[in-house]
């Protein structure tokens, strides 16, 4: 049985579409990652999850549990759907100890003293708290802080974890060691999670499964290698993982990118029904371009970055830029220095799919 359901859910704010006909099942002890741009309708996703938003279409279900339905007029307020919830902002009370943030939901919901008391050890243990439960939030440092929220919502032992963008006000180092304590609780306690962010590292590494969306729509829905590696269409490519997108015209049996020529062997596999349209885009990740002396779609080093283990290059091929990177003991051209790629993998798309 899945944890969550959602059917064909939809939310409208006046004229604006947020979010159209999303369906998605999250299975028990599943990580599920909301990936989008801004305004895309992720957290709205949410928050129609947490109820903060009431569904102008469809339902939801968590477990056996109606939460939501528009069509049987039905609607579970927030406090009621027993559903973990940690927000973008660390919102912890600065007057409250960690272990009475912790409590807070608990004495709300009037359970006995010894039930809270347990309850309370057993989420700062999990949170690493243990040692500092009297202090106040402010001693605390912002990963610390956050580990403050994300014990306030499991301290009511939920099925289902929603998080809100959790680690985005955390520095680079903060955020990469949350990440993996936030997935290694998850694994021992078991519960879903629903997990929104824009971050396309934080969703691969923490997720089973990434749903990414664009104005309200899902785009595709599957594991990070499937999305990365099988992007349902050109936006996918686009927003997973870095990338260019080369126009390239065919036409008399030639190929070219703007007026520079593309050998066939570099341009590899065009679908026949592009080549018969005279043009299309080349789609292609910039560890799968090769620097090659001789041959190749010829460009000019207009920017080499050294980025510690890789080294990031900026190729302009006619007025198009391709990106390049590889590891800073490969060789490679110079600022200014004209040179040769090859591509190790590429995709094809029409030029009627906007992906921009």
């Amino acid at each position: 049985m899945s944890s969550l359901r959602l059917r064909q859910i939809g939310k409208r704010f006046g004229h604006v579409v947020a979010v159209s006909g999303l369906d998605l099942e999250v299975a028990p002890g599943e990580c599920v990652a909301l990936l989008g741009p801004s305004g895309c309708g992720k957290t709205t996703t949410l928050r129609m999850v947490a109820g903060f938003e009431d569904l102008d279409e469809g339902e939801i279900e968590a477990g056996d549990r109606l939460l939501s339905s528009k069509k049987r007029n039905y609607y579970l307020p927030p406090e009621k759907r027993d559903l973990g919830m940690v927000f973008q902002a660390f919102a912890v009370w600065p007057h409250l100890s960690v272990h009475e943030n912790v409590a807070f939901p608990l004495r709300v919901r009037k359970l006995p003293a010894a039930e809270i008391e347990r309850r309370v050890r057993a989420a700062l243990t999990h949170t690493h708290l243990l040692d500092v439960a009297a202090s106040r939030p402010d001693e605390l440092s912002g990963g610390g802080k956050q580990r403050v929220a994300l014990a306030r919502a499991l301290v009511i032992e939920p099925a289902v974890m929603l998080l809100d963008e959790p680690l985005s006000s955390l520095d680079p180092h903060f955020r990469e060691e949350m990440r993996f304590e936030i997935k290694d609780i998850q694994r021992r306690l078991g519960f879903s999670m629903l997990y929104v962010t824009h971050d396309q590292s934080e969703a691969m590494a923490l997720s089973d499964r990434i749903l990414v969306m664009k104005n309200g729509v899902l785009q595709q829905v599957g594991s990070p290698m499937e999305v990365y590696y099988h992007p349902a269409n050109r936006f996918v490519f686009g927003f997973i993982g870095l990338s260019s997108f080369l126009r390239v015209s065919f036409s008399g049996g030639g190929i070219q990118v703007g007026n520079v020529p593309m050998p066939l062997a570099v341009a590899g596999d065009a679908p026949a029904e592009l080549v018969g349209a005279g043009e299309a885009v080349l789609a292609v990740r910039p560890a799968d371009v090769d620097f090659v002396s001789e041959g190749g779609l010829r460009g000019v080093a207009r920017r080499r970055a050294f980025l510690g283990e890789i080294v990031d290059y900026q190729i302009t091929i006619g007025t198009q830029v391709l990106r390049v990177q590889k590891l800073r003991h490969e060789s490679g051209p110079q600022v200014g220095e004209n040179c040769g790629v090859t591509f190790a993998d590429s995709t094809w798309y029409p030029m009627s799919d906007a992906g921009e």
